[in-house]
């Protein structure tokens, strides 16, 4: 008789943008005459930049002769990669970060949920909540979250760390040791920041526990005011514990064509259960070595040709316009009345549902009313109950079009209007 993870079936329900794909799905065949928009998902819009093309079509014709030809590449990524990633994302930062220290992959998904094999079922976990599912879905494959409570919505053994408007979406320290910290930022779904300073903390924290930091960064190249860290690793201390990861999915517009990286400097260390000091840098190249054949080589000629002088101008062009859509939405927003959180050194903006329905009645509301899509921030954890995420990935059309039906649909709900807006909380679609 063949035996299953059973873990899995610790889950709760289908992954959160499967449900929301189903919902739309559904109503678009229901109301074949409804022009949806799309501001769920964070899937970008603009095509990939001209320099990174004309890089990829010269691989292709170099694949094309017996010369240039590749077959297997290094597995952690090629070196003019890897020395690209060192040179352009740390080093330009003042950050030593060596090219052995890069793992190229075909994606940060991939790589926040493939972490976890190099630890032991027995570590406590701590994640934000409200949180990007993959980093909570993946701990219950593997056997560290314990039971679900459906009560609460929560697991036993996984340690939560509310981020919400009551603590300026900024999460305080554990008041018990953990061994694993998932830390976003620019925040998912939040889109909210850290200072270095309070980053520190954090630090500081994994330092005296002996606990990790994973630290996603995938939204970095959206930061826009300073003191805001790019990477955990501007921290001092932060080589010691922390393990980051990097996209181009979102900073490049490389979401079809799967390309990322993570970063374990040598002095990250786990320990046996005798307390003997383990590289993580040396488990993860190994089960680099078993797991995974490579990024192909196209896709990371297209990936080096980004930090090119031409890439460099036209993604953040790219950039800039994704900041753009986030200033659209949030500012239509307010002017509706709607209390609004990111936006600013971030593509998602958060926003207060109005009182008296929960997230998934409002994802309801908005598709029927304004034909808009965005995800429930109960989809996110407990703590997201009462919120919800738009993304500035759309297209400029859709996105002033989406925040104008929105408006239009808007209307008090026994509430007086004040100045050129309703009284903040009341609103309804």
């Amino acid at each position: 008789m063949s035996q299953i993870n059973e873990n899995f079936l610790n889950l709760q329900d289908s992954y959160l943008f499967s449900t929301i794909a189903k919902k739309v799905t559904k109503y678009t065949q229901e109301n074949p005459d409804k022009q949806v928009i799309k501001l769920g998902i964070g899937d970008v819009t603009k095509p990939i930049v001209p320099a990174v093309l004309n890089a990829m079509h010269e691989a292709v014709n170099e694949m094309g002769t017996k010369e240039g030809f590749k077959g297997y590449g290094p597995e952690q990524g090629y070196p003019f990669l890897r020395q690209a990633i060192v040179e352009n994302e740390y080093q330009k930062r003042g950050i030593n970060i060596q090219e052995d220290e890069i793992f190229v992959s075909d994606g940060a998904k991939c790589d926040c949920g493939n972490i976890v094999d190099l630890f032991s079922e027995n570590n406590k976990v701590a994640i934000t909540d409200p949180v990007y599912p993959v980093y909570l879905d993946t701990n219950v494959m593997s056997g560290r979250s314990g039971d679900y409570n459906p009560k609460t919505d929560t697991y036993e053994n996984i340690y939560y760390l509310p981020v919400t408007a009551e603590n300026n979406f900024k999460p305080e320290l554990p008041k018990e040791k953990v061994d694993l910290i998932y830390l976003c930022f620019p925040n998912n779904p939040t889109g909210t920041v850290l200072t270095k300073e309070e980053l520190k903390k954090w630090v500081d924290y994994a330092k005296q526990n002996q606990s990790i930091i994973f630290y996603d960064s995938a939204y970095e190249a959206f930061i826009q005011e300073e003191n805001i860290p790019h990477s955990i690793y501007e921290v001092e201390g932060a080589r010691e514990v922390a393990i980051e990861f990097r996209s181009f999915s979102k900073t490049a517009g490389f979401t079809g064509l799967r390309c990322a990286y993570v970063v374990i400097p040598k002095e990250v260390k786990g320990y046996t259960k005798q307390g003997k000091e383990i590289s993580l840098n040396k488990l993860w190249n190994r089960r680099t070595c078993t797991k995974f054949n490579g990024v192909s080589y196209i896709t990371q000629k297209g990936a080096e040709a980004i930090y090119s002088e031409e890439g460099q101008k036209q993604v953040k062009e790219n950039i800039q316009y994704y900041r753009e859509n986030a200033r659209i939405i949030k500012t239509g927003l307010e002017k509706a009345g709607f209390t609004v959180y990111g936006g600013t050194n971030s593509p998602y903006v958060w926003l207060k549902v109005p009182e008296g329905i929960t997230s998934w009645e409002f994802f309801d509301k908005l598709l029927e009313k304004a034909n808009v899509v965005g995800t429930p921030g109960s989809g996110f954890g407990p703590h997201g109950e009462g919120y919800f995420r738009l993304t500035a990935f759309g297209t400029r059309e859709n996105t002033q079009e989406a925040i104008n039906r929105i408006c239009q649909s808007s209307q008090s709900s026994q509430s007086s209007q004040s100045g050129d807006g309703v009284k903040k909380g009341k609103i309804t679609l």
